[in-house]
């Protein structure tokens, strides 16, 4: 009927265009326009003027949209934009043929098929162009399970009561109408009383004039139509609906007969069902759309239910609000297949399921097993692959599996008992045919074939020595397999060797196992033993003495190369373990350093306290030194800070500058305690890290951006030993529930800069722990975009983006400054409309930039086995001996050769005077005298 009604408007289009070029137009009835009195002559020509100017406009965007369709004609947007302009202008002939193709390639929804239908209502007034609008009501049905386009059918259909048979077809179509969506507890009344209406006009107009007398036959017809009606309404009282009250009200007041018991006990079990119904309509009511939850837990209530009709409703309910969910039309259609079986009602659910989730190859596969399950023609299965494979899958290996599912199909068609057959040279000619598709067509689009294995080339092999006796034919066939890369793996030669075993000869059996011996490389020892029972029990001690030799000089190459590669490896171990301990002992030298350097702080900082001479005044006038280019008055190492006291000199008293400020409060952190971290707490402690070295009272500014996580029981700021905040910091709240919620404000921009928030972990305990909150696996309904332009927001993404579905989130990556990087990541409700939108945006322009989108797929990261082994030898000697910032080319030494530290952190100076060397140390020494700032610049200058 769909197809039939296609041909029918395709065919009016014809006519139409036919008129338009013999004499002009045919356009839609539009309004017309408000007048408010006469015009004047000037006002009418400036407003046709206007309407020229938008006529054109108009006419050049349904130029430009029809050559984009001729190029994509997948473009669902752009065939809403084309039928919306076109219905604008009236174009009845355009518009006919536009919303064909796009009911071709689409199943059109309910206010798209409600606009159609009423346009044509408009146009029809012959009897011919009724009947086309029947065939295009018959079409819109079949799309989806919709109560308004049924009662839209139902009462356009009362207008050709007036026809023979018309008062019979409206009933047809009410009935039908009932079947499909009476059910629906929340629109089904509707239906329900438009036939009861309809039925009651026919008991007026049957109603014998006042004052006469009814013949037999009209007496007939009368009672004939009260039970008609009295039928309808007992039906609808049996079934859950809302406002059955009202029905039932109306029916007593109605009828002049009491309502018989039975009627009554079915209306009471109905509303108890509708009880039971009630919360599932009420959460589908208050739910946002996709509501698959919802819908989900109501397929689950009526399947414990039982009732076909009611589960079958249901489906179709949430399809027509997830249409593009392929998981709902799998679970519908399974269903459909191993419960209901009814021929009209399977295929047309798979067709609207292809139809609207076209990259879905397991839709198909189920497609092309239903069709073959109720006997549908080989032409028409093999129509249907035909669209599968221009279905444009997103996976190589979706195309590998409909090859195979049509293979399978083909095959059991074939009688194997002929040596020939129409048949069978149709399933060899597709096995080639699959073959080479996959190697031309789609290793063309994916790079790769999707069948490494060769699955569809063993399967043939396995037909042409199983079904067909033909093992020369499956020889060949293995060879190619093998030439493609499979050489190397035991499991294949193995599955050769089986099918030679059991349709071959021993001749064949062993030249394929000695092929497999000299070629396999992953478990070589398996294929020499299978080849040393096949002699042992069929072969000469000729054949015997070859095969030992064979498999023990093999056996013997593999042995020495797997020694090699083992002995590299312990090398590359024992490196390993040497950068380790290498490693370990500079953290322990750098600790020792930092230890002695603490001391002797303390020592310095007591002779200063003793001095009262000039050298000490000087120091405390003279302010600190700033690493060069360094904004933040960061203090440098102790020797400039001894040098800076001795050289720079100054008489007059210097005003404190900001970076002095700053010095003074960071001096003032210096002497709060450390509070050392307490593991035991981990489950309530967050670690913030990549926060500003610059933050002023990082207490005070995290602790209100925390405490809406939770109670905050305190905050550790980490500062260096001069009592410079570090940018990283514990929280520790009250409860765990806090510190999960927290976790939440990763990637936070605090200050310009994201916020990393991770869980509190000893990486001692746990050493490769590490945080990432993002999964580095393929994710169908997340795409990957890059080459965005930086100035790109997030904003001005999803206003594309949305375009092509519902977007959920949206993640711009940057760096650890917060600067974009161009990149980032989409993630839309489902893979449908993910994939919509890769077709639709990659190689979009946005901003003068082209974009690439892909399927969200990260590669696999290669962490080697130690995270530090390649940075092991930078750190194999103390770090403190190159200065601060490590050594550079750039950087001079300013460090008078007299006060330069030795490299070995075990001879200190304390206090300017050089201990004994370690060749020394044993030697009892006296305790060196301390000497004050004075006494150094005295010695220094006597030098």
């Amino acid at each position: 009927m769909a197809a039939a009604g296609a041909e029918a408007v395709a065919a009016a289009a014809e006519e139409e265009e036919e008129e338009a070029a013999a004499g002009g137009k045919r356009r839609l009835p539009l309004p017309d326009p408000e007048s408010g009195g006469d015009s004047e002559d000037e006002g009418d020509s400036d407003s046709s003027g206007d309407g020229e100017d938008e006529e054109k406009e108009n006419e050049a965007e349904i130029q430009r949209l029809e050559e984009q369709l001729s190029i994509n004609a997948f473009d669902y947007n752009c065939h809403l934009d084309l039928i919306k302009l076109l219905r604008q202008e009236g174009e009845l002939v355009k518009l006919r043929r536009a919303r064909q193709k796009m009911s071709e390639l689409f199943p059109l929804t309910e206010e798209i098929w409600l606009d159609w239908l009423k346009d044509e209502i408009k146009m029809a007034s012959e009897i011919s162009e009724r009947e086309k609008v029947y065939e295009l009501f018959e079409r819109a049905v079949k799309d989806y399970i919709c109560p308004e386009i049924w009662l839209e059918y139902a009462q356009y259909s009362i207008g050709g009561i007036g026809q023979e048979g018309g008062i019979e077809k409206v009933r047809s179509i009410f009935e039908r109408a009932l079947t499909a969506v009476g059910l629906h507890v929340t629109k089904g009344t509707a239906l329900w009383e438009a036939y009861r209406e309809f039925e009651n006009a026919i008991l007026e107009t049957a109603q014998p004039a006042p004052g006469s007398v009814p013949s037999p036959k009209q007496q007939q017809m009368l009672c004939s139509q009260l039970e008609r009606i009295h039928t309808l309404f007992r039906r609808q009282l049996g079934i859950p609906l809302l406002d059955m009250e009202a029905s039932y009200a109306e029916y007593e007041e109605w009828s002049e007969e009491p309502i018989p018991e039975t009627i009554i006990k079915n209306y009471k079990k109905a509303l108890q069902q509708l009880e039971k119904c009630k919360p599932y309509e009420e959460a589908l009511l208050g739910a946002e759309t996709p509501k698959l939850a919802e819908y989900q837990a109501y397929i689950d209530f009526e399947m414990k239910a039982g009732d076909p009709a009611r589960i079958q409703l249901i489906y179709e309910r949430a399809l027509a609000e997830n249409c593009l969910v392929p998981d709902l039309w799998a679970r519908y259609n399974q269903y459909l297949d191993r419960q209901l079986r009814v021929k009209e009602l399977v295929l047309s659910a798979h067709d609207r399921a292809v139809r609207n989730c076209p990259w879905t190859v397991g839709l198909w596969i189920r497609y092309l097993l239903a069709m073959e399950r109720h006997g549908v023609d080989h032409c028409i299965i093999s129509e249907i692959f035909e669209k599968a494979l221009n279905a444009g899958f997103i996976q190589a290996t979706d195309y590998v599996e409909i090859w195979q599912a049509y293979l399978d199909y083909l095959r059991r068609r074939v009688d194997f008992t002929q040596d020939s057959s129409k048949e069978l040279e149709e399933l060899r000619s597709a096995f080639a045919r699959a073959v080479e598709y996959l190697k031309q067509e789609v290793e063309e689009r994916f790079s790769e074939s999707g069948d490494p294995s060769c699955t569809i080339m063993q399967n043939w092999a396995r037909v042409e020595a199983r079904l067909c006796n033909n093992m020369q034919k499956a020889r060949e066939l293995w060879d190619n397999i093998m030439t493609k890369g499979n050489a190397k793996y035991a499991n294949m030669w193995l599955e050769y060797y089986n099918l030679e075993r059991a349709h071959g000869d021993t001749q064949h059996c062993r030249k394929a196992l000695h092929r497999a011996v000299q070629c396999t490389s992953d478990y070589p020892e398996h294929v020499c033993e299978v080849l040393l029972t096949l002699e042992r029990i069929e072969g000469t001690l000729e054949d015997w003495d070859a095969a030992v030799q064979k498999t023990e000089n093999r056996l013997a190459r593999v042995n020495e190369q797997r020694a090699k590669v083992a002995e590299k490896e312990a090398a590359l171990a024992k490196q390993e373990e040497e950068k380790a301990e290498q490693r370990k002992q500079a953290r322990a030298e750098k600790k020792a350093s930092k230890k002695a350097k603490k001391n002797r702080i303390g020592d310095k900082r007591k002779a200063d306290d003793d001095d009262e001479g000039e050298w000490g005044r000087e120091e405390e006038e003279q302010p600190s030194k700033r690493h060069k280019g360094d904004g933040d008055g960061l203090l440098l190492e102790e020797d400039m800070e001894l040098e800076t006291g001795l050289f720079g000199r100054s008489g007059a008293e210097k005003p404190d500058r900001p970076a002095n400020q700053k010095q003074k409060a960071s001096t003032s952190r210096k002497d709060i305690p450390k509070v050392l971290h307490d593991s035991s707490k981990d489950n309530v402690t967050v670690f913030v890290s990549n926060l500003s070295y610059n933050m002023a009272e990082p207490e005070v500014k995290l602790k209100e951006l925390f405490e809406s996580c939770g109670e905050v029981e305190q905050i550790r700021p980490v500062f260096s030993n001069k009592g410079m905040f570090r940018g990283y910091c514990y929280v520790e709240f009250k409860d765990e529930k806090s510190a999960l919620q927290a976790l939440g404000l990763d990637r936070k921009v605090v200050e310009g800069r994201p916020m990393f928030v991770s869980p509190c972990v000893d990486k001692n305990k746990n050493p490769d722990f590490k945080v990432f909150r993002y999964s580095t696996t393929l994710e169908k309904h997340k795409l990957f975009i890059s080459g965005l332009p930086f100035s790109c927001t997030k904003e001005e993404l999803e206003d594309v983006c949305k375009a092509h579905g519902n977007v959920k989130d949206i993640r711009l990556v940057t760096n650890r400054a917060g600067k974009p990087k161009g990149l980032a990541y989409v993630e839309y409700e489902n893979e449908a409309q993910a994939s919509q939108a890769v077709l639709k945006m990659d190689g979009l322009t946005i901003k003068e930039h082209v974009i690439k989108v892909a399927i969200s797929n990260p590669p696999l990261r290669k962490l080697p086995d130690k995270p530090e082994a390649g940075r092991a030898s930078q750190f194999a000697v103390p770090r403190q001996i190159y200065g601060a910032r490590g050594k550079g080319r750039t950087q001079l030494s300013m460090m008078p050769r007299a006060l330069q530290r030795q490299s070995n952190p075990v001879a200190k100076a304390e206090n300017g005077v050089v201990q004994n060397s370690p060749a020394t140390s044993s030697e009892p020494a006296e305790e060196p005298k301390k000497m004050s700032n004075a006494d150094f610049a005295k010695m220094l200058l006597n030098k």
